[in-house]
């Protein structure tokens, strides 16, 4: 894919092109939403927005990674949504029934249905401290140890320094070990401290 060409065809208004740039980093672009959000539907609608907002704002797309410029759009969005929640909180007793990381393409045939079991605890337990966490140190450790971006990228997509990048990811590491060491009835009994 060359995607300076598909940036410059985009910019031109071709949106052919920019659907090819979309395809490429939907699915990136809607995991930093959920684990942000823990939403399905909030994540998948903040992630349009933020598609629309992109496609609005690329004219003034001054180059570097489009991959960061986009995922800082989603951010935003995501930021626009948490805030948006403060004001007017709700809870769904339908969304606490439905398991939201659910996809029978995903499921591994030979996984075990014990492993199964220790997995999604463990995955629940690890969202239950990210949920803990304030949101500026969230989406860093999202991006940092679940998506898996450098201190570099993630800077570009925060829009803070490389310092705060690294204090917030330390910081938020730190807040999430005390949970998860707090709370260790969450986890599965082998991801559980030794004599606890």
């Amino acid at each position: 894919m060359d995607e300076e060409g598909l940036i410059a065809a985009a910019r031109r208004g071709d949106t052919q092109a920019f659907n090819k740039l979309i395809l490429t980093y939907q699915t990136l672009a809607y995991n930093v939403a959920y684990r942000t959000l823990h939403d399905p539907e909030d994540a998948a609608d903040a992630t349009q927005k933020a598609f629309i907002s992109a496609f609005r704002a690329l004219p003034g797309f001054r180059g570097g990674s489009f991959k960061a410029w986009l995922l800082r759009i989603v951010t935003n969005a995501c930021y626009d949504d948490l805030r948006r929640r403060k004001r007017r909180p709700a809870s769904s007793l339908d969304d606490m029934a439905l398991d939201p990381d659910y996809s029978p393409a995903l499921v591994d045939e030979d996984e075990l249905p014990e492993e199964h079991v220790m997995r999604q605890a463990l995955g629940r337990a690890i969202q239950s401290g990210l949920d803990e966490l304030p949101d500026h140190q969230r989406v860093i450790l999202i991006l940092s140890d679940i998506q898996g971006l450098s201190y570099e990228e993630i800077a570009d997509v925060t829009g803070v320094s490389l310092g705060t990048v690294k204090s917030r990811l330390s910081r938020g590491r730190s807040r999430l070990r005390d949970y998860l060491r707090q709370n260790q009835e969450l986890l599965p009994r082998r991801y559980r401290p030794i004599g606890k």
